[in-house]
């Protein structure tokens, strides 16, 4: 039986399901758009058996769910919290829409207001940080959405595409999300 720990009006999100989670995983793994979106290393494919250990071994206290589409509960991504520095009440958020027909319809955005919901409300954090490459437009416009702000550049930060790109530092305060979300 699946729980949806976080339900919206796009998505729902769903802890992971490692056994049925894992060919999607897999699937995204070998889409080089999704890969330039999503990792500052080069581009590798990498098995199930790969990723499986990979997620097993992680040994942080991450916060990892699985997106889901309403209604016909498509698996299309995935949003993380993880790196919490609990003195500061600080993490760092993490998500990637695998499913390039989701890409630019909103779902990210509501995934990124479920899970601040749970940070600021479920765990009582005070930040979430993020990166993001300045050649990803449309997920900084989404962020901006969620009330993040700009933060700073790490100047030429990654080489992808034979070329310096900028790495583009933001955060959101809790007060800067419950002024957003009017609590």
């Amino acid at each position: 039986m699946k729980t949806n720990f976080f339900e919206g009006r796009l998505v729902n999100l769903v802890p992971l399901d490692l056994e049925k989670d894992l060919p999607m995983w897999e699937k995204w793994d070998r889409d080089s758009e999704y890969k330039r979106l999503l990792d500052d290393i080069p581009a590798a494919q990498f098995n199930s058996s790969l990723i499986k250990e990979y997620i097993e071994n992680n040994t942080s206290d991450a916060s990892l769910f699985m997106v889901h589409t309403v209604g016909d509960d498509k698996v299309i991504g995935f949003i993380e919290l993880d790196g919490y520095d609990w003195a500061s009440r600080n993490a760092w958020v993490g998500i990637g829409i695998g499913d390039p027909d989701y890409r630019g319809k909103g779902y990210g955005t509501e995934s990124m207001q479920l899970l601040l919901g749970y940070a600021f409300n479920g765990l009582n954090l005070h930040r979430v940080n993020l990166n993001v490459f300045a050649y990803n437009k449309r997920a900084i416009r989404s962020y901006e959405k969620c009330g993040f702000r700009y933060e700073g550049t790490q100047r030429e930060g990654i080489y992808k595409e034979d070329q310096r790109w900028d790495v583009i530092d933001m955060g959101i305060l809790r007060s800067d999300w419950e002024q957003l979300n009017r609590i």
